[in-house]
């Protein structure tokens, strides 16, 4: 925004700030005198909301539209610069719109903690207050706690007095002027910083140094310190880290303590880096063969520069060469590049990957770092003079303020996990690179070895230029796949637990060869529920519809919906019989059983449960790829693009828990899962080898994944969807209502349906009850509207959004929780 006229900076000046809240609008504050002029969309600033909170917010829009109401002024302005760029705020937009949400929930999502400030209410006892008699007992012990620890939080003393809602007493106890309420602004960057250490100015010379030394003879311990400090001096430098002097024979706490005090030696705090900072040499690029070649080149056409390409390659043929040589040609040009990655799991190795050929110019940017990692990088990007030009990260980093886009990766693009779900916005992020990609005229690169039926579909209609890949880098064979019969293992008892004899001689062979082996089975804990034999009682969640998953290593059965979890039972609970049965197998009951098939071998898992942080993944991780582990068992986690040379094995425990779920894609899920553990196998010199069980394996996915033959499945599954329309062929809209209240919920549900009826009567699927009907105490109706494409679409949206009004406005349903998702696949 560029300088304002006299005659406007003279004028009232208001500003629409944008809030963190799930509301549907900015909220109009007036511009104090002093920051006329000053103020510019995009930065943060500190507002007033409701009668004590401050939090901080972004300045929308400027104006000299004063609204018919009064007004608070802006308390305070946070940043000189911009923290959000134009191309962030179309973006936003552009969500907020197509995904039915909020620009509240956006920024909620998009900004990291530390850039999102707000204030913290503390209670603080008055001391000039004297308690009269006939105080209420439960005032007086908040009083007279609240003397012994000033600065109480609201939740702390609702804990100490046992009160949900304490704020009837705190408003008492103000009333009568026993207490005040203090606002503290929390949260926040921290500015990493270390110490420094550099010389008085005018000692520095030969000859004043040498005095120095003399004079010093009588304070050896001072002496050995200064003369540490001049034996890691580098010339012309004066400055030494702190740190770095501890380290040195000699250094003693108090020898400083005294060179500072003379003033001979000055601390200074000086700000560092938290990013990683490149120590190795970097390594050239991997020379391509002649079919990576001819794809880099279909990409590097200048009709398709802004275009979006879908590479549609086998396992293990390359891909991740390609994108390294792609965006060198974008580094030369001084462009940005975004890398996204479906799972934070796949970042360890490929950060390894591109860091030994791009070093310290990749910034990594998911959950898993710090708040103050990612508000670092967040700052790095919008720097046109910084050294990161490649973030890498998982779907939060579309939100990232890029200045200079020219290029975006979406790898394994076909992965569920691109989509958010919980909470608002309930984003894809691969649909969501691609709109990015066209505002800032980037190229866009979607890869996988399965591409998503919907990509596929519009790279087959000439929307996408489709480049494909079929053959592995140098040259290796794909894995040999086998579908072993459980239902013939169990007929003539030749199962090992759950282990046919196929895959259990597999194992053997390739333990005995030095090979690894990786198991897959996509459900973790020990086993899937307990049930009594005597009387059939299944244990379940209080909150949810689901029975409680035995986890055994914790001793505890667990709900995976909301966390609830209880002892495990020593006996029904329903009829006190002792024959408590488990059923079914999760990864660590797996563990424990290929533990006790082969006790020589060192074994592992690598799901949820065992890899809770980022050190605890990557420690697996690095195990295995270093042959400290022979055989891996996890869930759909090891099956993401992960690149381990000595696996010769992989093993699918259970292919048909993926086959048989209510959900239209799970065809095509199945298929892209077990293709894509396959291809975990045999990465190296020799064949790999698949063995996938089943009770059916002369089901049609699994004979064509025995076939690695995608076209097939999808000309199958394309047939289907057509007929019964649904994507590619049309769009989805799942709206979700929940309620405690299972009865104002079904009144609610169908009183919404018949709203969309009225305009959209052949669309409008539902309400019906999921197949979990209740989570978390909330029970659950789901209106699925199947909706054409363009201005239908939008038109539906916009009819969602009017409704969603009108049903909060009423006092019968407003209570009720209505989650639009929009492409809820």
């Amino acid at each position: 925004m560029g300088k304002m006229s006299p005659a406007k900076i003279s004028k009232q000046q208001f500003a629409n700030i944008l809030l963190p809240f799930a509301l549907d609008q900015v909220f109009t504050y007036s511009i104090p005198p002093d920051l006329n002029g000053k103020l510019t969309p995009g930065q943060r600033v500190i507002v007033q909301f409701g009668p004590r909170k401050s939090i901080s917010g972004l300045i929308w829009e400027i104006h000299n539209e004063a609204p018919s109401y009064p007004v608070k002024a802006i308390q305070n302005l946070l940043d000189l610069d911009i923290l959000i760029t134009n191309k962030q705020k179309q973006l936003w937009e552009w969500m907020a719109d197509y995904y039915l949400c909020s620009l509240g929930e956006i920024m909620k999502a998009a900004l990291p903690a530390g850039l999102k400030l707000e204030s913290h209410t503390r209670i603080l006892p008055n001391p000039d207050f004297e308690a009269p008699e006939g105080l209420p007992e439960i005032e007086e012990l908040a009083w007279l706690f609240l003397q012994k620890s000033p600065g109480t939080t609201i939740q702390d003393l609702a804990g100490i007095l046992k009160r949900k809602n304490p704020l009837p007493i705190i408003l008492s106890l103000q009333t009568r002027g026993a207490i005040v309420l203090e606002e503290k602004i929390k949260g926040g960057y921290k500015e990493k910083t270390t110490v420094i250490l550099e010389i008085k100015s005018d000692l520095k010379n030969d000859e004043q140094i040498h005095s120095l030394l003399d004079q010093l003879a009588k304070a050896p311990k001072q002496l050995a310190c200064l003369e540490a400090y001049l034996s890691v001096l580098s010339p012309q430098k004066w400055q030494v880290l702190q740190s770095t002097l501890q380290t040195i024979p000699g250094f003693s706490s108090s020898g400083l303590q005294g060179l500072v005090k003379k003033g001979i030696l000055i601390k200074s705090n000086q700000p560092i880096s938290r990013l990683f900072r490149q120590q190795k040499e970097i390594e050239p690029p991997k020379k391509l063969n002649e079919e990576q070649e001819n794809c880099l080149s279909k990409l590097r056409q200048k009709d398709q520069r802004e275009t979006v390409s879908l590479i549609h390659g086998i396992t293990s043929s390359g891909k991740t060469e390609i994108y390294i040589h792609r965006i060198i040609d974008f580094l030369t040009d001084h462009k940005q590049v975004l890398y996204l990655l479906p799972e934070i799991a796949l970042t360890e190795q490929i950060i390894e990957r591109l860091r030994r050929v791009f070093g310290s110019q990749i910034g990594v940017y998911h959950s898993r770092y710090s708040d103050n990692e990612r508000v670092e990088v967040y700052h790095q990007v919008k720097d046109p003079t910084s050294q990161i030009k490649i973030i890498l990260g998982a779907r939060s980093a579309l939100f990232l303020p890029f200045i200079n886009l020219g290029l975006v990766i979406v790898d394994e693009e076909h992965e569920n996990s691109f989509k958010q779900y919980d909470p608002a916005p309930r984003y894809h992020a691969r649909d969501a690179a691609i709109v990015l990609g066209r505002m800032h005229r980037a190229q866009v690169i979607l890869g996988t070895a399965t591409p998503a039926l919907e990509s596929y579909f519009n790279a087959q209609t000439g929307k996408y230029q489709l480049i494909e890949l079929k053959q592995r880098y140098k040259s290796i064979p794909l894995p040999e796949i086998m579908l072993a019969n459980l239902a013939d293992g169990y007929r003539k008892k030749k199962m090992r637990g759950h282990f046919t004899p196929e895959l259990l001689d597999a194992i053997d062979q390739a333990l005995s060869n030095g090979e690894q082996v990786i198991l897959f089975q996509n459900r973790r804990g020990f086993s899937i529920y307990l049930e009594c034999d005597a009387c059939g009682h299944v244990p379940k969640c209080r909150d949810c519809d689901v029975s409680l998953t035995l986890h055994k290593h914790r001793n505890r059965l667990v709900c995976h919906y909301c966390g609830f979890s209880i002892a495990v039972l020593s006996q029904c609970p329903s009829c006190d019989s002792t024959r408590l049965r488990t059923h079914g197998m999760g990864t660590e009951g797996l563990e424990d059983e290929i533990s006790i098939l082969f006790p020589n071998a060192k074994i592992a898992r690598l799901d949820l449960d065992a890899a809770r942080n980022r050190k605890a993944f990557s420690r697996i991780l690095t195990d295995f790829d270093r042959g400290k582990t022979d055989i891996l068992v996890g869930t759909q986690m090891i099956s993401k693009g992960l690149d381990f040379k000595n696996v010769r094995v992989v093993g699918v425990v259970n292919a048909d828990n993926l086959l048989h779920f209510p959900d239209f894609r799970s065809f095509e899920r199945s298929f892209q899962l077990m293709t894509q553990v396959s291809g975990r196998a045999g990465r190296m010199d020799e064949q790999g080898l698949v063995i996938i069980q089943s009770f059916d394996p002369s089901h049609r996915i699994l004979q064509q994944v025995l076939r690695n033959d995608f076209h097939a499945m999808y000309q199958t599954e394309m047939t289907e969807r057509k007929a019964f329309a649904y994507p590619p062929f049309t769009r989805l809209i799942s709206i979700s209502l929940k309620h405690k209240d299972a009865d104002l919920l079904a009144r609610c549900a169908h009183h919404f349906a018949q709203a969309l009826r009225k305009k959209w009567d052949y669309r409008i699927l539902g309400p019906q009850a999921p197949a979990i009907q209740k989570i978390q105490k909330y029970h659950i109706r789901n209106i699925l509207i199947k909706s054409g494409k363009g201005n239908e679409h939008k038109a539906i949206r916009e009819d969602i959004r009017s409704i969603m009004v009108l049903f909060n406005q009423d006092k019968q349903f407003r209570q009720v929780i209505i989650q639009p998702n929009v492409d809820p696949f």
